[in-house]
């Protein structure tokens, strides 16, 4: 198996408080505070911290999730060069570019423009638009194609995902074809300079006449992403004008760029990809650090990661800048020279997501001289330029050293990417790395190897097995917007010794791209023995989290089920013929289909199970309208009803994330703070609080003070989430209640019980956690809604004891994860769990919805 590395700096501690990590590391030589990682940088920041984006618009939820809004694929039918005169924007003046020397955004397309007429290298598409509605620029160079060409190369592409054993025997493919290499830029708003390299190097190229650039754009394709984040790149934010860090969106894509990165990495297949960030001195080169990713073809993928990390380390530290005359270390690369807290086990980061779709070498590239936050602010603008300079010339560098490993290997890159499908679409056992598996990578230890247990099939039930064909339509069509291949089973069936009816979605997992698959479907792992602490969250399971009902068939033979494949999900929305109508409230879509009509004046009334509504037969259309809308169905009842469910204002202290989940449900929603509040909100505006961050009740000035506990008094509700609503329940003096926080480095999807109440409901026994809390001393009129499992609660992620031995899942399992109550006239709901955090518990949003209407 090899042997460890007792070279590599030791990772001694990792605290964390509300999800920022802190490392002190020891090198061979002594104490020293670099190379580290920084601190996590949680998305879930207040709303009105300092460095958030822009404010997320009423409509940005609405524009973010449009369909639409992936990469355009404009070039069908067409060869190479595809010009595209882009559209100038107006001059911004407050572009945060400027400042340090750099391209503002609205001059990025003229010089596409301009560049466009140098030659016949260079193409231009808009892949998508940002949440702030700016274009996306992709750039394409590579020697000029025929559309006859153009389409050669499209169906070479498609026959080494689709028919990997043939294209693996094609001596001619592998002569042809041109090597796809992936240069993403600027995902950080506020880490700007990878966009003015790649600018530069598409210059370059374009104009070059020399025989090794003739080469090189003959055998190979190059795209660049030249900004993915342009409202950040303009406000100077790390997040876009959502609010949302685009590196952690992968896996849930919630937001329209990463849906045209991921629309980039389906079409183009590249087998390279680099990802250019900022700030960490000396430049940081993955590959990485454990954990590893266990559902990659890692083998493969390490061999050409190292490989090109070497090529890189060289070619930055070949530029010749010195610590001592320019402030800049040596490059890192942490696979070798750390021993944890770098690790690329989640999927939500680029180069975590692109390997399956073929990438087998994909990199974070750190520059090493920061210039954003508090640097941006107090350094000398002649100093930041000088900054920003050898930035972009250390991009550069990365990206020269990366096309230079693409001309010399691209034959065995395209040979590995086809083996990665091959291995998929046969079935194949993974390849455990070791030094002699992986030859050239020195110091592979025991520590390094995770592989994938995968199962035979999954299957998405239907009929009385499915928990909601809302969320099963959703999870489907996500599955197949990552290029999973599905299939619904058109009469009843056996698979795995358990019988599904007609109408089940069947996953075979021998296919081409099952690391996908396994990534959004399974459980996950507990990884909390196997390092002290992870750079972001450790645990994700979509068919957990996202309310569907999935069943893993260890065996059986999925060819066997009568089925046909999809291209999407079967709609689901259904009104009931005649009667009064039943709408669950389970779904975050159910919760929106419910404010659509009540907003719209329909009267709609709670039912006694207080997990579902009563809609008049009445407002039959209205309710058509909503389910070919939202895709929900409304079932016949004759139950009478119960209150009628009032217009749900809520006053919202939250994170960026939240908002955009509570507008995601139609919620009237208006941003609250502490500082809001000292300026004299007017409570008239609100009939609910929901309170995870951002405002604090000590903070409050007297009269802001009087006013809110005026509302909570006068039977204005809250809704807490985290340490933020406990504290402020807390301090207000309402539910009884002792919050308990476990360990703030904590984070995972859990078992919990739920109390069948209105807020849980029957729920599906899985949630999400992230610094996670729950509720003990429970006084009287206290209700527990949801309870953390007995035993073990935590089902993947990473979760353990602090250093005292306290806040693990052992002391956490039994207890109150959520509660309820009423007290000094409020009525009160307190979330321990994360209910709503960034797009991953998707089948969890009900149960705010409900919360929300039950505090009304």
């Amino acid at each position: 198996m090899g042997i460890s590395r007792p070279s590599r700096p030791v990772l001694l501690t990792a605290s964390a408080a509300a999800g920022t990590l802190l490392f002190t590391v020891l090198t061979p030589g002594g104490a020293s505070a670099d190379p580290a990682p920084r601190p996590v940088i949680r998305d879930e920041a207040p709303l009105d911290s300092p460095d958030r984006a822009a404010r997320a618009p009423e409509s940005a939820a609405d524009r973010a999730l449009d369909a639409g809004s992936g990469a355009a694929r404009t070039g069908k039918g067409r060869g190479y060069p595809r010009e595209q005169h882009l559209d100038t924007v107006p001059k911004n003046p407050a572009d945060k570019s400027i400042k340090l020397g750099l391209t503002p955004y609205h001059a990025i397309a003229p010089r596409l423009n301009k560049v466009q007429g140098v030659g016949d290298r260079v193409s231009v598409e808009i892949a998508g638009r940002s949440a702030g509605g700016h274009d996306l620029y992709l750039v394409t160079v590579t020697a000029p194609e025929s559309a006859r060409e153009a389409a050669r190369q499209e169906k070479m592409r498609e026959r080494i995902e689709n028919a990997p054993k043939a294209a693996a025997e094609d001596k001619a493919l592998k002569s042809a074809y041109k090597t796809p290499v992936f240069i993403n830029n600027n995902i950080h708003g506020n880490e700007w300079e990878g966009t003015d390299a790649a600018l530069k190097l598409i210059e370059k190229l374009a104009k070059a006449k020399d025989a090794k650039t003739r080469k090189l754009l003959a055998h190979n394709r190059l795209y660049f992403n030249v900004t993915m984040n342009p409202d950040g790149r303009i406000a100077g934010t790390r997040q876009n004008a959502n609010g949302f860090d685009l590196n952690r969106d992968f896996i849930t894509a919630s937001q329209p760029e990463a849906r045209a990165v991921r629309q980039i990495a389906i079409d183009k297949q590249p087998a390279m990809m680099i990802d250019l960030h900022g700030y960490v001195n000396g430049t940081l080169i993955e590959p990485t650090t454990p954990p590893h990713g266990e559902n990659y073809e890692y083998d493969l993928f390490l061999k050409n990661s190292y490989a090109n990390a070497l090529g890189m380390e060289k070619a930055v530290n070949g530029l010749g800048y010195t610590e001592a005359k320019d402030g800049v270390q040596p490059a890192i690369i942490p696979f070798r020279d750390q021993e944890e807290g770098w690790d690329d086990w989640p999927p939500i980061f680029t180069p975590q997501y692109m390997p399956f779709h073929g990438a087998v070498a994909a990199h974070t590239i750190e520059f090493p001289m920061q210039v954003n936050n508090e640097e941006y602010d107090s350094q000398p603008v002649a100093e930041l330029r000088r900054r920003s300079a050898i930035n972009t010339d250390i991009a550069g560098a990365a990206m020269s050293a990366t096309l230079d490993y693409a001309a010399k290997h691209r034959r065995s890159l395209i040979a590995d990417q086809i083996e990665v499908f091959r291995r998929g679409a046969v079935g194949a056992k993974q390849v455990e790395i070791s030094e002699q598996t992986v030859p050239g990578v020195p110091g592979i230890g025991p520590e390094d190897v995770y592989t994938a247990n995968f199962p035979r099939a999954y299957v998405i039930p239907a009929g009385k097995r499915q928990r909601s064909a809302t969320a099963s339509a959703r999870l489907v069509d996500h599955l197949l917007a990552n290029d999973v291949r599905v299939r619904r089973a058109t009469r009843d069936f056996r698979l795995g010794g358990t019988s599904y009816e007609k109408g089940s979605y069947v996953v075979d997992m021998h296919q081409p791209k099952r690391g996908i698959a396994n990534v959004i479907l399974a459980d996950g792992r507990d990884i909390s023995d196997k390092v002290s602490a992870m750079y972001d969250i450790s645990g994700w399971s979509l068919g957990r989290l996202w309310g569907a009902s999935v069943a893993a068939a260890k065996k059986g033979s999925p060819a066997g089920v009568p089925s046909r494949a999809v291209a999407a999900a079967a709609r689901v929305g259904y009104v009931a013929p005649r009667g009064d109508l039943r709408l669950r409230l389970d779904d975050p879509r159910e919760i929106a289909a419910l404010n659509s009509l009540v907003r719209d004046g329909v009267s709609v009334r709670r039912a006694a199970d207080g997990g579902s509504v009563i809609v008049p037969g009445s407002a039959r259309r209205a309710a058509w309208d909503a389910a070919k809308k939202y895709d929900v169905a409304f079932s016949a009842t004759k139950a009478r009803g119960k209150d009628v469910v009032r217009r749900t204002r809520v006053a919202a202290a939250v994170t960026p994330g939240e908002l955009f989940a509570l507008r995601e449900m139609n919620f009237d929603v208006v941003p609250v703070s502490t500082g809001v509040l000292n300026d004299g909100f007017d409570w008239r505006e609100g009939d609910v609080l929901f309170v995870s961050s951002g405002l604090d009740y000590a903070g409050l000035k007297a009269p802001a003070k009087k006013r809110l506990d005026a509302f909570l008094a006068g039977g204005g509700g809250l809704v807490g989430r985290g340490s933020g609503g406990a504290a402020l329940n807390s301090a207000a003096g309402l539910l009884s209640v002792t919050a308990v926080e476990g360990n703030g480095d904590a984070n995972g999807v859990v078992r919990v019980r739920n109390a069948g109440g209105p807020v849980a409901g029957s729920g599906s026994g899985y949630g999400f956690v992230y610094a996670p809390m729950w509720f003990t001393g429970l006084g009287d009129g206290v209700r527990v809604e949801q309870a953390y499992a007995n035993g073990k609660p935590l089902v993947s992620g990473h979760w353990r004891a602090d250093a005292s031995g306290a806040g693990g899942p052992a002391d956490a399992a039994g207890e109150a994860s959520v509660v309820s109550g009423s007290a000094g006239g409020a009525r009160v709901v307190l979330f321990g769990t994360e209910p709503l955090f960034r797009d991953h518990p998707k089948g969890v949003f009900g149960q705010v919805g409900r919360a929300l209407f039950g505090v009304r």
